[in-house]
């Protein structure tokens, strides 16, 4: 019986691991592009331990959501490994864009500097595309460290960024436009002067502003951290440069962090990290500021929860009321994580789940979870009842002289009815026959 109960023990507390288990799980990275398409948190690329990755990951936020046990799904792979790019969603199909960034052949190690530098994802068919642009601008074949907004015209705006690949570091200034509906790039001379930008981020606001915060600045050939309190804004509608000088909470300079922006207009920074000349990070912060695009403030807030580790070069997205952050390097020696984690902005503590209560589909799948335990458990429990009960109801055979091994007479136990003022019935022998002459009694 022993073994039986190893089994019992084994399908009852192994079962809560068995997804787990055979989870698919991409492998620890950063410099990973990302982008949010509806409940899909799409994931692409990134520099592993080994190299740069075509793999295209997502998280299915529809779905109940922990970040012990993320619901990753694989997706069909990218067709150059791809790091320190961008990407943005088109407001028309819910394609992908993926612009500029450190391409490399899947094939060999070497970074390829001459293979398109846009990519097109259709997210509906899983198939990736290389679109034909007008007047590209032939230096994003090497730009990279760069992020892109997209308007709601399916303009995307990309501006300075880093070549790659050359013995002289270059730093660009440039804003270029993609128009995704005529498939043209544009290059607008800038009437204004202004410094170069790498590692920032973009955050294009309501009314067509987009914030650059952070990062590094400074000339074509030497940059150094942008101070957090100096926001470069441009215009999308009239193409001008200004800036804005936020107050409030004094905010470490860094570059390499992430931000979403709230619908009550918090542009809301986590992580990020100073480098040294070889672009390592000698120092990750994992502070969470918050500004406010209204009055053009920063705040520290109060977080509760257990807190996020450092972070940097590393992804986050706004899905409802949460943050969400994924891989990227948590120290100075530890450069790659797979983790995920989850900021409540509402109550600003970190949680472990994404709380789907007004999600109607949550209530299903736990509907389908606990049924499917239920059947599971009650097949095992009849199994483990119907071999119990024929071990303790095994029957009894009585071999007799004469009888081979597999020929036994089944002990039988006749129960016997005494009626009143009858004598008991006499008691005969029952013994087998088995050709043997019974003696005469006469």
């Amino acid at each position: 019986m022993k073994p039986l109960y190893y089994i019992l023990f084994f399908v009852i507390f192994g079962s809560r691991y068995f997804f787990v288990i055979c989870q698919d799980i991409p492998s620890p990275r950063r410099e990973q592009a990302s982008t949010l398409v509806g409940t899909r948190l799409y994931f692409f690329g990134g520099y592993t331990i080994i190299s740069a990755s075509n793999e295209v990951w997502y998280l299915d936020l529809s779905s109940l959501f922990n970040i012990f046990t993320p619901p990753w799904h694989s997706e069909v792979v990218m067709p150059v490994g791809y790091n320190f790019g961008t990407s943005c969603l088109s407001p028309i199909d819910n394609s992908i864009f993926l612009i500029g960034g450190r391409t490399w052949p899947t094939t060999t190690d070497p970074y390829s500097n001459t293979s398109s530098s846009v990519y097109k994802f259709n997210s509906k068919t899983s198939q990736w595309t290389t679109p034909n642009i007008n007047n590209f601008n032939s230096t994003f074949t090497t730009r990279n460290e760069i992020q892109a907004v997209i308007d709601n015209n399916g303009k995307i705006f990309i501006f300075g960024g880093i070549n790659y690949n050359s013995s002289t570091k270059l730093f660009y200034n440039d804003m270029n436009i993609l128009d995704i509906t005529t498939m043209t790039w544009s290059t607008p001379t800038q009437s204004q002067s202004v410094l170069t930008y790498i590692d920032y981020t973009a955050t294009l606001l309501p009314n067509g502003l987009i914030a650059y915060i952070g990062g590094y600045s400074g000339s074509s050939s030497k940059v150094s951290p942008t101070d957090m309190a100096q926001v470069q804004i441009f215009d999308t509608k009239s193409f001008t440069w200004s800036a804005k000088l936020a107050g409030g909470s004094t905010i470490a300079s860094r570059g390499l962090h992430s931000a979403v922006l709230t619908q009550d207009g918090n542009i809301i920074i986590y992580g990020g990290s100073l480098q040294n000349n070889s672009g390592q990070p000698v120092t990750v912060f994992s502070d969470i500021a918050v500004l406010n695009t209204n009055s053009w403030v920063w705040s520290a807030p109060s977080v509760s929860g257990t807190s996020a580790p450092p972070l940097t070069q590393h992804s986050a997205a706004l899905y409802k009321n949460y943050m969400i952050l994924a891989f990227g390097a948590t120290s100075t020696t530890n450069l790659y994580t797979n983790n995920i984690y989850i900021l409540d902005i509402q109550n600003y503590a970190w949680v472990t789940t994404i709380d789907q209560a007004n999600n109607k589909f949550s209530y299903l799948y736990i509907g389908i979870g606990i049924g499917a335990g239920v059947i599971i458990l009650v097949v095992v429990l009849y199994i483990i009842g119907l071999f119990i009960y024929k071990n303790r109801h095994k029957e009894n055979f009585i071999a007799t002289p004469g009888t081979s091994r597999n020929d036994h007479i089944r002990e039988t136990h006749m129960s016997t009815v005494y009626a009143p003022g009858m004598p008991p019935p006499e008691t005969y022998g029952q013994t087998p026959l088995y050709g043997v002459q019974v003696p005469d009694n006469n």
